[in-house]
């Protein structure tokens, strides 16, 4: 995919869990639009220097922070590094997210506590964290239509339920909701939230729903378009919400689903 460089000219991005799959996606296509993009990591800081550098060695820009989304004073620690090494945020793609799966009955605290506090509390914290610099900054005529764009990294186990992973579901839910409401409170300051609601995606997080012919043969029968997703098919959608190009889009959700969320079973005998 290419992009012109002008599209997120002088704009800075920060992409969290960005060092694998859909949040590498994401901060590639992002740094292809002309994006400055902070490539978070928790743990894996080879690989997301290695994405920097291959950024870097195409002509963009790009650094790597490892913070833990869930621990505010981490949180906190790698926005002020960002502003230290690009001066604001303009574009912020809250993508980091876990899965800690159990049934119902077994499920433990600590397994409902994980998802919840990475998935959810941590994009309330980087949220936060970039409004305060937008409404801080404002507008800058010359760089975007809004003074900031957040991108919240769902999925369609926010409509549709899921057994076994009540937790993830339940993180997903609450982002619906936690995007409208902070975007219909931030809206009149020309901050858009949005977010983005991915299906079948072929990433290293579910690679035995897609890895053999069989296993992929049985995951179609769940998507209309009869096509397993790429990381690609999600980015491309957030370098459209990133960019002026959907400036009067707040508060929605964008289904990346080949059709998942439309209860395919539903389709014959109705």
């Amino acid at each position: 995919m290419s992009y012109s460089a002008d599209l997120l000219k002088d704009q800075k991005a920060l992409v969290t869990g960005a060092s694998s799959g859909i949040g590498e996606a994401v901060a590639r296509h992002l740094a292809q639009a002309g994006a400055a993009v902070v490539v978070n990591y928790r743990s894996e800081q080879e690989d997301a220097e290695k994405i920097v550098q291959e950024i870097r060695a195409r002509g963009g820009d790009a650094i790597a922070i490892g913070a833990d989304v869930s621990k505010e004073e981490e949180v906190n620690a790698m926005f002020e590094q960002m502003l230290r090494e690009f001066g604001t945020i303009d574009i912020l793609v809250n993508n980091a997210g876990i899965q800690n799966d159990a049934s119902f009955l077994d499920m433990t605290l600590q397994q409902w506590n994980s998802v919840i506090n990475v998935n959810l509390t941590g994009q309330f914290l980087c949220a936060r964290e970039a409004a305060k610099e937008f409404m801080r900054r404002g507008v800058q005529p010359n760089v975007s239509c809004a003074a900031g764009k957040i991108i919240c990294m769902s999925s369609v186990h926010e409509v549709i339920p899921w057994a076994g992973h009540v937790n993830y579901a339940a993180s997903k839910g609450g982002i619906n909701l936690m995007m409208r409401s902070i975007a219909q409170e931030l809206a009149p300051h020309k901050i858009r939230v949005n977010s983005i609601a991915p299906g079948a995606i072929k990433t290293d997080i579910n690679t035995e729903a897609w890895s053999s012919p069989e296993e992929a043969a049985e995951l179609r029968k769940l998507i209309p378009s009869d096509r397993i997703g790429v990381p690609d098919d999600v980015a491309k959608a957030a370098v459209w919400l990133a960019s002026d190009d959907s400036d009067y889009v707040t508060g929605t959700t964008l289904f990346i689903d080949g059709g998942m969320a439309l209860y395919p079973a539903f389709a014959h005998g109705g």
